[in-house]
């Protein structure tokens, strides 16, 4: 019995300590830019100069963000993001960004009418024709055909649909109470069905 107090006071003790060193943790800052390539870049550190669209957040202990994205997206998007090299060019690129918007798949996208970015997409191909697909630092698909293109993004773990997403049913609006004649007799207060609370 002395054994089972003394186990249970550890892991009491334990637990308490964890809580304290999480309670004292210091805030961490956090930015989320575009660099000169035209690259989403999420870091700790401090982003260069020539950055643009800097958001800056500072994560206090215990902070929890959500995140929109499946675990399969964001490890995929870990292990291979997604480059789109693209232009206007009408529909076919429409129906290369397209497909990417259906399936949910994170992705950039250099244009590549820039001579820096044109320069970008013939060191990786070769080339400068576009649209392109990067999967990752090496593999890529010149030109839109969406069954290689499907096939490339299934290889490399993304989900084949995005998240569905639980949408809240519209209430009607509550029409405002209309007052009571002054030499009317009090109404006796009756809660709505169910207490007024939101169905579960």
């Amino acid at each position: 019995m002395k054994t089972v107090a003394r186990i249970l006071t550890g892991i009491g003790c334990a637990v308490a300590l964890a809580a304290a060193a999480g309670a004292t943790a210091q805030e961490k800052q956090v930015y989320r830019y575009t660099d000169k390539d035209g690259n989403v870049v999420y870091t700790d550190r401090a982003p260069p100069s020539d950055s643009k669209d800097v958001q800056a957040k500072r994560l206090g202990p215990n902070y929890i963000e959500t995140n929109e994205l499946p675990l399969a997206s964001r490890q995929a998007m870990e292990r291979y993001p997604v480059t789109l090299f693209t232009f206007d060019c009408g529909e076919l690129c429409q129906n290369a960004e397209g497909l990417l918007n259906r399936r949910g798949v994170p992705f950039s996208t250099v244009n590549v009418e820039e001579a820096k970015n044109a320069e970008r997409l013939k060191a990786l191909t070769g080339d400068t024709q576009a649209p392109v697909l990067q999967v990752g630092d090496k593999l890529y698909v010149k030109g839109f055909n969406e069954a290689r293109w499907q096939a490339m993004l299934d290889d490399a773990g993304y989900p084949k649909s995005p998240a569905t997403r639980r949408g809240q049913p519209l209430r009607p609006p509550v029409a405002p109470a209309t007052p009571a004649p002054k030499d009317a007799p009090a109404a006796a207060l009756t809660p709505p069905p169910g207490g007024g609370y939101p169905k579960q």
